[in-house]
Parts: structure tokens; C-alpha cells; sequence
């Protein structure tokens, strides 16, 4: 029985870091659209569109794990946030924030694995 609790766990977290992505994409659509007037109401219509869809999602998995546990695994927004930025916007990220990324990851880690 522990074995299947274990790989259900697996599953809602892999679950959660899709829908962490999803709210980054998001985030990412917003600040698009925000940035050329002329796609301005596609993207942010898409973006919500999506943040509407990794919320229910979300929904859809707190139903299944404690709070604690899920809400620590969204930290991986801000991670996915952050690459996105850099990749997608071309955003340009100080070493510190990497740095932070990176101890966000290994809180994300510790949480996830606990």
C-alpha cells in the first residue's frame, strides 16, 4: 500500500509542476501582451485563459494532498517564471536572482520530498 501512495504522490507533483508552468505561461502572456499594444487583448486574453485553466487544475489537486505539501511545490512558478522571462521576453536576470532561483529549487526539493 505504501508503494501506491508513494507513486500516487509522484503523480500529483509532476501533476503540480505542470500547473506551476501553466500559471508561468501565463504570467508570461500577460507581460507579452502588455508589451505590444497591437496583440495586447489576444495575449492577455490567452494568458488568462490558461491561468484559468492551471488554477483548476490546482483545484483539482488539492483535492488530493495536503495544502502544506502543494503549496510549496508552486514555488517552481517562480522558477519557471524567471527562465521564461529570460527565454521568451528576453529579459535580462542578475546573477543574485539566479542565485535565489536556485535556493528556491532546493526549498522546492526539500518540501516535495518530505
Amino acid at each position: 500500500m505504501k508503494n501506491k501512495k508513494g507513486k500516487n504522490k509522484l503523480k500529483i507533483a509532476v501533476f503540480l509542476t505542470f500547473t506551476a508552468f501553466l500559471a508561468a505561461v501565463g504570467q508570461t502572456l500577460f507581460k507579452a501582451g502588455l508589451q505590444d499594444p497591437a496583440m495586447l487583448v489576444l495575449l492577455i486574453t490567452i494568458g488568462l485563459a490558461v491561468y484559468v485553466v492551471s488554477t483548476v487544475y490546482y483545484l483539482f489537486a488539492l483535492s488530493k494532498v495536503h495544502l502544506s505539501w502543494a503549496y510549496g511545490l508552486t514555488g517552481l512558478g517562480y522558477i519557471f517564471t524567471v527562465v521564461l522571462a529570460y527565454y521568451a521576453l528576453g529579459e535580462s536576470i542578475p546573477v543574485m536572482r539566479w542565485v535565489g532561483v536556485a535556493i528556491i529549487f532546493i526549498g522546492v526539493v526539500l518540501v516535495g520530498t518530505s
